[in-house]
């Protein structure tokens, strides 16, 4: 005979299922990646992170094909060092992330420098330059290290000179600045133009990250999915580390246990810029180690620490810098996202310098 129905066996039963169900979605989404509660809200961030249509030039430096050329040569070329042995390229090197993979850069007579050599990717977004934000445009930045004499320690006089003596820079400089022929052809001011145009079209490329923004959802990992929402939220990095090229161009006080007070020297009545020093883009940046202005850390896994709960209390702290109470798992999630924003770009091809 069938049993009468039970209702209290039956809601029971219902509310048991409901409950496994809500843990198997669960459990999905902790493998497969953010919930489809998120979606949305993904949506929304992914759109603060996409990449801009062109690379933005100046009205008073604009692009041509043969001042970028001219300003590769001058990029790497060493007779703009007074040692004749030093160019751009051997701190800023194509093949370490446009840095040196030291923890602090190497100068003149190859004595050390008292911060890490900077990446140069990117910097066409930029509008203050130097760990300090000492230069106001790429071509300021462009002849202070050729000119300092800790670095390259060139005078610019003497460099002009020796640019003059080589023919082939004559006609480079013609065609470069087709419009400026009245006056001398090889100037200071030419040679900054030519190389901040170079550096403007240094640019990571399409990484995982872009594929995934772009749709494609096997781009990246669950685990980096994950770690892209902990970015963005509970971590907090997107705070400072915003934008396509994952950087506010701002300055703040990270906590590095250092004497050196960064732009602190240049605004020294402003409490938040003592110690603060300019926000890094990420791109590329697990090809970009050691970091931090002074190399403190080696790996992104002692960075992620440092801001976990690692960082000095002073007075001139960010107000974004919280303990973040952050598990294991988090890191490791942390880590993932941080790793799909490295693209395969082109091998930069070493030009022929002029004689």
């Amino acid at each position: 005979m069938a049993q009468p129905y039970n209702h209290r066996n039956i809601s029971l039963f219902t509310t048991l299922s409901f409950i496994l169900a809500m843990v198997l979605t669960l459990a999905v989404g902790m493998i497969s990646g953010p919930s489809s509660l998120h979606a949305t809200e993904i949506d929304d961030l992914k759109r603060d992170y996409e990449r801009p249509a062109e690379i933005p030039y100046p009205e008073e430096n604009p692009y041509s094909k043969e001042k970028e050329e001219l300003g590769k040569m001058l990029y790497f070329d060493p007779r703009l060092s007074k040692s004749g042995t030093q160019s751009c390229a051997t701190c800023h090197n194509p093949s370490l992330g446009w840095e040196d993979a030291l923890a602090l850069g190497v100068g003149h007579e190859h004595k050390p420098l008292g911060r890490a050599t900077p990446t140069i990717l990117n910097l066409a977004w930029d509008e203050m330059f130097f760990w300090d934000g000492r230069a106001d445009s790429l071509e300021e930045q462009a002849l202070g290290p050729i000119e300092s004499s800790a670095e390259m320690a060139m005078n610019l006089d003497i460099m002009l000179g020796i640019l003059d003596g080589v023919a082939e820079y004559e006609t480079l400089f013609k065609a470069a600045f087709p419009d400026d022929q009245d006056g001398d052809i090889i100037t200071k001011e030419k040679v900054a133009m030519a190389i901040a145009t170079y550096e403007r079209g240094v640019i990571s490329g399409e990484a995982p990250f872009d594929r995934w923004i772009n749709g494609d959802e096997d781009a990246i990992s669950a685990s980096a999915k994950r770690g892209f929402l902990l970015f963005n939220k509970k971590a907090n990095c997107a705070a400072c580390h915003s934008g396509w090229n994952f950087s506010d161009s701002s300055f703040h006080d990270i906590g590095i246990d250092d004497a050196d007070i960064g732009r602190g020297a240049i605004l020294k009545q402003i409490l938040p810029m003592q110690h603060a020093f300019k926000t890094v883009g990420l791109r590329n940046i697990d090809r970009r180690a050691p970091y931090m202005h002074n190399g403190a850390y080696q790996t992104l896994e002692d960075v992620i620490e440092h801001y976990d709960n690692g960082f000095v209390q002073r007075d001139s702290l960010s107000d974004e810098m919280k303990q973040l109470n952050l598990t294991k798992a988090e890191k490791r999630d942390l880590l993932a996202f941080l790793k799909t924003l490295t693209s395969k770009d082109k091998p930069v091809e070493l030009p022929d310098l002029p004689r």
